[in-house]
């Protein structure tokens, strides 16, 4: 289906051998697939634009042909280059056989932890086979495949989108080529100092504001969702959901929903703050209600893609190759015992997120070290950056330090947005405000002469 839509849309497609090892340019060699949309025209074509939706483990290959549809305007002056970063997709993919996408949350007490930590290492000696190739998952080398990519195209430089993890590959290229980069938009930029396997560990504040503002909205709406007539009356809902499960499982149709998926399900209140979403997820939050009371309830359908996705295999790797990435990019603790402390120190504050967002994963017991130290983050490159204030995984702290780290950027921040991601209206809501800014300095080079701020819409 989308090899069709690329082929409709007239895109050429290749694979390119790199260096599995750029210290080794003879040795053992990956595939890294891309497409190309070439710029339509009319006017003036820039050169080429890569595009990143994010992940890590999110293949660019089909979604950059969603990005010219979103934005013919920079379609028409740039050749849009989506490439599949190394293992993932269609990019010699990493797959080992995980059965299931990760250990979720650690439960309340230590007998869940110990669980959590026990399925953490079974993952982690899963990917055991691929031991040579785990230290350059890398997105350093990433960015030096981008750069062989800009290379064989004849361009001397190279524009770039990325959104989310994408914003974090477009700040470690900025840093190994400065000299090699046009024109780049980071999209809700993660903090660079922080990028890795417990990133998540700064997540939790903007996760509880996220959720309050969530809560606002259905109380608003008792009469429908009957969660609360108050935003505290919502989120006592929402706690009392997570008594009941940590005292046992609750049976919602054919599944099971436990102390270890329950905030992974919760966590999809970050999905969106638009009215769809938001009442999806308030239909969800019913549904869990019900079967915390004893009733007998079948999921709505987000509520069973959600629970079969966390329950089931890791088909192609997807999740395998997310965290090889990040277990590349920095070492993680292997002392459990950290992870466990910070748990039970944040139990009281967190309630709902906190045994999942401090919770060890399987680069604790990674079969293999990172091949480099992460990349230090430190220069003066011009970069548009755009975000939510209220983004509830590139936190706005982490996104006021990117924006240090990168001296030469201007930031255009979407005041009183909850949702993750602002750019071209792929992954939310579409602002008016930050694509005018978007493409004024795509098209034109134009960047805005101070920091600004759009609102949400």
């Amino acid at each position: 289906m989308e090899g069709a839509e690329l082929d409709d849309a007239g895109a050429q497609c290749a694979e390119v051998t790199m260096p599995l090892d750029y210290n080794r340019p003879g040795g053992p060699t990956v595939k890294v697939a891309l497409s190309r949309l070439k710029a339509t025209g009319p006017g003036e074509r820039r050169g080429v634009l890569f595009y990143n939706p994010g992940g890590p483990g999110v293949p660019a290959m089909y979604l950059a042909l969603k990005f010219r549809q979103a934005e013919p305007t920079v379609g028409a002056h740039y050749d849009v280059i989506g490439m599949d970063p190394r293992f993932v997709g269609r990019s010699t993919p990493l797959d080992c056989q995980w059965p299931l996408p990760g250990p979720g949350a650690a439960g309340p007490d230590r007998a869940g932890f110990e669980r959590s930590a026990a399925l953490s290492r079974d993952l982690a000696s899963n990917c055991a086979r691929h031991r040579e190739v785990l230290p350059h998952a890398s997105t350093r080398n990433t960015a030096r495949d981008m750069d062989t990519v800009r290379a064989l195209l004849g361009e001397r430089r190279l524009s770039y989108v990325g959104s989310s993890y994408g914003s974090y590959l477009g700040q470690v290229y900025l840093q190994m080529f400065p000299r090699r980069v046009d024109r780049a938009v980071l999209d809700s930029a993660l903090d660079p100092d922080r990028f890795g396997p417990d990133l998540t560990n700064t997540q939790g504040p903007a996760m509880a504001a996220a959720m309050e503002n969530w809560a606002v909205w259905a109380a608003r709406r008792h009469d429908r969702y009957r969660l609360g007539a108050t935003a505290a009356d919502v989120l006592a809902s929402v706690r009392g959901i997570g008594s009941t499960v940590n005292r046992g499982p609750l049976r919602v149709g054919g599944h099971q929903v436990d102390s270890r998926t329950l905030p992974q399900v919760l966590w999809s209140v970050s999905a969106g703050d638009d009215e769809t979403t938001y009442g999806d997820f308030a239909a969800v939050v019913r549904v869990l209600a019900d079967a915390a009371r004893g009733l007998d309830v079948s999921p709505t359908p987000l509520l069973e893609a959600v629970l079969t996705g966390l329950n089931s295999p890791d088909v192609g790797g997807t999740a395998a190759a997310q965290t090889a990435i990040l277990c590349a990019d920095r070492e993680a603790s292997r002392d459990t015992e950290t992870y466990y402390r910070a748990i039970q120190t944040r139990r009281g504050d967190e309630p709902v997120f906190g045994s999942l967002i401090y919770n060890l994963t399987p680069c604790s017991f990674w079969p293999a070290a990172p091949a480099e130290p992460p990349t230090r983050v430190r220069n003066d490159v011009p970069v548009l950056m755009v975000g939510a204030d209220g983004d509830p995984a590139a936190t706005y702290e982490g996104q006021l330090h990117a924006h240090r780290a990168l001296a030469g950027s201007r930031l255009v921040m979407l005041r009183g947005a909850f949702h993750h991601t602002v750019c071209a209206g792929l992954f939310a809501p579409r602002n008016t405000c930050v694509d005018l800014a978007v493409n004024r300095y795509l098209i034109d080079g134009i960047l805005p002469s101070r920091d600004t701020s759009c609102l949400n819409s």
